[in-house]
């Protein structure tokens, strides 16, 4: 089963392959440099680490746009046959809450730093002005919404934390316990690795 550019039946084609692990990898880099500028003293480098979060929270915030776009205009691949029904709701409500909680948090973040007294203004990558939500921005309650949103904030990245753990966790187990070709959908690997593992996964379906 070739990779291909939209989806097929059994495998995710180049274009959600390709947003999936993009989205991963700013997401990671994102608890980390946010782990890290937490910490640090007021200073110039924890300000352009600020800035550097918030044009990847942006970035990320795109990125799922654009994936929940091509989802709608894709066919899903079908889960493994064998797969129980309780399994198979789990897998799609975690895919659901992924999408809702990387919209949720930058959107928040964003809706934090309009709201705040600093009025800090933020550059995406130093190159791109991004406004503040003028609603917020305008608010006389500002620092009341700043709390809020802040909160919320956090919420969703502690939930995007959860989730990917046990998605990853999941995932692993599939591929090493179950022997399914679920991880595999998912990466750029060759046709004759995947056809492997998928003619396994039928073979099993009863």
């Amino acid at each position: 089963m070739a990779l291909t550019i939209r989806n097929s039946e059994y495998r995710y084609g180049i274009i959600a392959v390709l947003l999936h692990w993009l989205i991963a990898l700013c997401v990671i880099g994102l608890f980390i440099v946010g782990s890290i500028m937490e910490d640090m003293k007021p200073s110039l480098q924890q300000f352009e680490l600020y800035q550097l979060h918030k044009s990847f929270g942006i970035l990320v915030l795109a990125l799922t746009v654009l994936r929940l776009g091509w989802r709608v205009a894709n066919p899903q691949p079908s889960l493994p046959p064998a797969m129980p029904a309780w399994q198979q709701l789990a897998a799609r409500t975690t895919h659901w809450a992924f999408y809702g909680l990387l919209l949720a948090a930058p959107l928040a973040g964003w809706a934090m730093v309009s709201a705040s007294s600093l009025n800090i203004p933020t550059v995406l990558f130093g190159l791109v002005e991004l406004p503040h939500i003028g609603v917020i921005a305008s608010s006389a309650d500002k620092q009341a919404l700043e709390g809020t949103f802040s909160e919320l904030h956090e919420l969703a990245a502690n939930g995007l934390l959860a989730l990917f753990i046990v998605h990853v966790g999941a995932a692993l187990y599939h591929h090493v316990k179950l022997g399914d070709s679920v991880l595999l959908k998912m990466l750029p690997i060759s046709r004759a690795a995947f056809d492997e593992r998928l003619a396994r996964e039928l073979n099993n379906k009863g």
